[in-house]
């Protein structure tokens, strides 16, 4: 680990407010999108091994996906809140509150996480029939693999903060080397337990409940051994009232997105599982395939919003404009690049799940094309949201992160399908990134004129965006 060195704060305070932008972001952004891509890249992975198990499993693996992502939202949106405060903490100079903030919403998000366990663990059954299970092959192997994902539930949730408080200290390469960690002993355990040890879709549940293990020890780490700019301490654990406001307040935004992004999964799922088990599996697999975009445009994002965070602490607003156009326009750039190629070769990229089924060839072809053709649109709302998100503005993020999922998306799949059948429920999604463009384009400039305006008032006007 010898990788692993002390972070100086002063060090750090100086790269975030005198570099320069076009090398800081990428900078910051490119360890968050190696370990989003590999964080994905062992989610395909998974949806590979499992798929040679029949399209029972790949259905109930997607489901359980959806599972997943409701138990870690509390994590995702306590760390989210927790970062946006502690990048505007340290560019203000707060160092002690920005490390009572880390404390408060680690054992926060731990304790909730066994919550959530246990809960999950008494209505594991109701749950996962809830969530689109309702096959009987499907609902027996989504119970033999959810109890997994409720037993790591606490150290998920907790993962995630602890993984965007480094992102917001400006120490991103210690979140992906926890994060690529994690991966890797999952890409190397699925395929030891599921066909060595003959476990099964069993095998693959516990693969991914140790990756999630080892992923939060090593994120640990640095706090453990104070090579961290924050130090993580049970002296610090002190619940005041503007540490739970601000992290609340910036966390509710993402939190009401997940909800909503929950929710439409299981409208989703349901909606796929009356068209088959076919078409829930293509759905997944699409959903899998996109999600390795994403996660590059996440990563991009979670590089600029500390930057973008720490100089509006610190009212250095001429940075904060230009870092924004720096990464709107390399969002957009990055995601007509990379899904270019998945477009053209989809259909190879289906064959590898489908198992020779046609049917969810056909689906999935046409679901993941649309969506490469929507992710570019997609973009720039990730950008206009992080920069909401970054600079506090938590009402306008709650509406962006509403629009996408509850105004545009519910719709979508409400409508398209009674229209054209499944192949409208696999348009949905791209369909909603396109509508959700004329709720943040006005977002967007409202934001952007107040930056400017505080660029006036200390005498600054950028003649270039970039």
């Amino acid at each position: 680990m010898a990788i692993i060195k002390k972070q100086d704060a002063e060090t750090n305070r100086d790269m975030m407010l005198n570099g320069r932008l076009s090398r800081i972001i990428p900078t910051m952004a490119i360890p968050s999108v190696i370990s989003a891509l590999v964080t994905s890249f062992y989610s395909l992975a998974d949806s590979f091994f499992v798929s040679q198990l029949g399209k029972d499993a790949v259905g109930a693996v997607g489901i359980a996906f959806t599972l997943d992502n409701i138990l870690t939202m509390f994590g995702m949106a306590i760390g989210t809140g927790a970062s946006s405060y502690i990048a505007r903490l340290l560019g203000a100079n707060k160092k002690q509150q920005a490390e009572e903030t880390l404390a408060v919403s680690v054992f926060s998000s731990f304790i909730i996480g066994i919550v959530l366990a246990i809960i999950g663990m008494i209505l594991q059954k109701p749950i996962m029939y809830a969530l689109g299970a309702r096959e009987t092959g499907i609902l027996a192997e989504g119970l033999r693999y959810s109890k997994f994902l409720l037993f790591a539930a606490p150290i998920a949730a907790t993962t995630f903060v602890v993984n965007q408080s480094l992102r917001a200290e400006g120490s991103p390469v210690f979140s992906m080397l926890g994060t690529i960690s994690g991966a890797i002993v999952n890409v190397g355990l699925c395929p030891l337990f599921v066909f060595v040890l003959d476990l099964g879709i069993t095998g693959a549940g516990m693969a991914n409940m140790i990756s999630k293990c080892v992923s939060f020890l090593i994120l640990l780490f640095p706090y453990i051994r104070g090579r961290s700019v924050l130090r993580m301490s049970y002296k610090n654990l002190k619940f005041k009232k503007s540490i739970l406001s601000e992290v609340s307040k910036m966390g509710l935004p993402v939190f009401s997105q997940r909800i909503l992004t929950n929710f439409v999964s299981v409208a989703a799922n349901n909606a796929a599982a009356g068209f088959g088990v076919s078409a829930i599996a293509a759905i997944s697999i699409c959903n899998r395939a996109m999600q390795f975009f994403a996660a590059a445009l996440m990563g991009l994002g979670q590089g600029y919003s500390p930057v973008a965070g720490f100089n509006w602490g610190a009212e250095r607003y001429d940075r904060v404009w230009k870092a924004f156009w720096f990464t709107f326009k390399a969002g957009i750039a990055v995601m007509v690049i990379v899904c270019a190629p998945m477009f053209v070769f989809s259909k190879q990229f289906i064959g590898l799940f489908s198992q020779g089924d046609a049917e969810v060839l056909d689906i999935g072809l046409f679901a993941i094309r649309t969506q490469c053709i929507a992710m570019p649109i997609g973009a720039s709302i990730v950008v206009i949201n992080m920069t909401l998100n970054a600079l506090g503005k938590a009402s306008s993020a709650l509406l962006l992160g509403l629009s996408r999922q509850g105004i545009c998306y519910v719709p979508m799949i409400l409508i398209l399908p009674r229209l054209f059948g499944v192949y409208g429920l696999a348009s949905a999604s791209a369909a909603a990134d396109i509508l959700s463009v004329f709720i943040g384009a006005p977002l967007a400039v409202m934001v952007l004129r107040t930056v400017r305006q505080k660029m006036k008032t200390q005498d600054i006007i950028s003649d270039s965006p970039v």
